[in-house]
């Protein structure tokens, strides 16, 4: 049987039992902070959380190291497309192997694993919905320690049309037939958060706002049902524009909304991979407040 793209805990224990699936399951959990206004926040990956307790046989991914290009100006910025295969080849993804993503906080993380390796061409991947912490509260065991998987081969195969460039967005924030949907709180949305990472305050002009925490059962992290997700989705036009571009403020909390329209309908929502960390940092491109 096929396996969804989000995954139930106790879906993924029966699977993870299941002696013949090829299934690798993935903690992407990174951690972020915010320095003082105007400072670029810092980014770390959660390897120490993973060594102190993970889903039995998952491995870890390095997502602002191994899944990001080291030469770029800003954080997070997608790899080239043999780094990205190196990097899942490492972790024992091959071509055949289907991959349950997982963070311990704000679902973000797994989206962003997930967007990754559907921009690289593997779509067998799927999100644990509600993470770490819905597998531990459904009574599944955990295990500490490094583990060690064979490398595998990881054929890239780019689908470009996921990647929203600054030019594209440009162009769709000025009427181009499209919609662009901020995935950030609404007090940084407005440009009225108390501090910001980014070189300037606001929004990409004619962009629209859903904070992403407002897709997930505030009690428990995990996505709210299909149709109350499907409606979210299309007050903020991700279900019916023409072309729909997320962003947030470097790549990460974007793909969550992108994963969601792409659970509810199919939908291939873009991503912008430089968001407002990119966007702000070039004086020629404006920004709106308020």
């Amino acid at each position: 049987m096929p396996i969804p793209p989000l995954i139930t805990a106790d879906d993924l224990a029966a699977l993870l039992a299941t002696p013949a699936a090829d299934v690798r399951v993935v903690d992407a959990t990174t951690r972020l902070s915010l320095g003082a206004d105007g400072e670029p926040y810092s980014v770390a990956p959660g390897h120490d959380g993973h060594l102190a307790e993970h889903v039995p046989g998952a491995v870890f991914a390095d997502l602002p190291g191994a899944f990001s290009d080291p030469d770029a100006r800003f954080a997070f910025t997608l790899p080239s497309a043999e780094r990205f295969a190196a990097a899942a080849g490492a972790l024992g993804i091959g071509d055949g192997t289907h991959v349950v993503a997982y963070d311990t906080g704000g679902r973000a993380w797994a989206t962003r694993l997930w967007w990754l390796l559907r921009v690289f061409g593997h779509d067998a991947v799927s999100v644990l919905d509600g993470g770490l912490a819905a597998w531990k509260a459904a009574g599944h065991p955990v295990e500490s320690g490094e583990v060690d998987v064979p490398p595998a081969t990881f054929t890239p195969r780019p689908r470009p049309h996921l990647v929203a460039s600054t030019d594209e967005v440009r162009e769709l924030s000025a009427g181009g037939g499209g919609v662009v949907v901020n995935a950030l709180d609404p007090a940084t949305f407005r440009g009225e958060a108390e501090t910001t990472p980014y070189s300037r305050r606001g929004r990409i002009p004619g962009s629209r706002n859903l904070h992403l925490v407002t897709l997930l059962d505030p009690r428990t992290g995990r996505f709210l049902d299909v149709p109350v997700l499907a409606e979210k989705l299309r007050e903020a036009g991700l279900l019916d524009a023409q072309r729909s571009v997320t962003y947030c403020g470097g790549g990460i909390a974007a793909t969550l909304p992108a994963f969601a329209a792409f659970l509810v309908s199919g939908a291939e929502v873009a991503v912008y991979d430089g968001s407002l960390s990119e966007w702000t940092a070039d004086p020629a491109l404006p920004v709106e407040t308020g």
